[in-house]
């Protein structure tokens, strides 16, 4: 049995929040990622379709670039959200991220067909800023790592443009 993350931060933004390409759960054509809690760090587990091969066989490393990406900006989210003294289903809104800085480093080529797991570490270094170190495994290989500085979405980002 495939394992999953069954209670996913992405589950409780707010639908004004939920249409990013990688883990918007509202946007029909985008990955739907889904990260959640495992102990003290943070998992996504995604498994990529056929269409994001790079080359036959390996997974195309802008998709993992974007599982760093979602992966991080949703572990800080996780993160001040318990800093803050609630859990997922407690019926507090989490807060929203995005990313200041993506640093990805490719170690090995990513098979396709496996689910790929990121695990995430989070470090606080602003009560608005956060960064998350994150390893990507297809089965037991680690294929890459990264590093996300992730802040608190500014309430601009909710304001219409011209």
């Amino acid at each position: 049995m495939e394992e999953k993350v069954v209670h996913a931060v992405q589950d409780e933004y707010p639908d004004d929040f939920a249409w990013c390409y990688g883990c918007g759960r509202l946007n029909e054509h985008g990955y739907h990622f889904r990260t959640g809690w495992q102990g003290e760090q943070t998992v996504t587990i995604y498994t990529p379709s056929p269409e994001h091969t790079a080359i036959p066989g390996f997974v195309y490393g802008g998709v993992i670039a974007s599982l760093i990406d979602c992966h991080g900006t949703g572990s800080a989210s996780l993160a001040l959200h318990r800093k803050n003294g609630y859990e997922l289903g407690s019926g507090e809104a989490p807060p929203r991220f995005v990313t200041a800085s993506l640093n990805v480093e490719f170690l090995k080529p990513t098979p396709q067909g496996v689910p790929l797991k990121a695990i995430g570490t989070v470090e606080e270094i602003h009560p608005k800023k956060w960064k998350v170190k994150t390893e990507v495994y297809a089965e037991d290989t680690l294929c890459a790592r990264g590093e996300v500085i992730a802040v608190v979405m500014p309430k601009t980002f909710l304001q219409p443009t011209e």
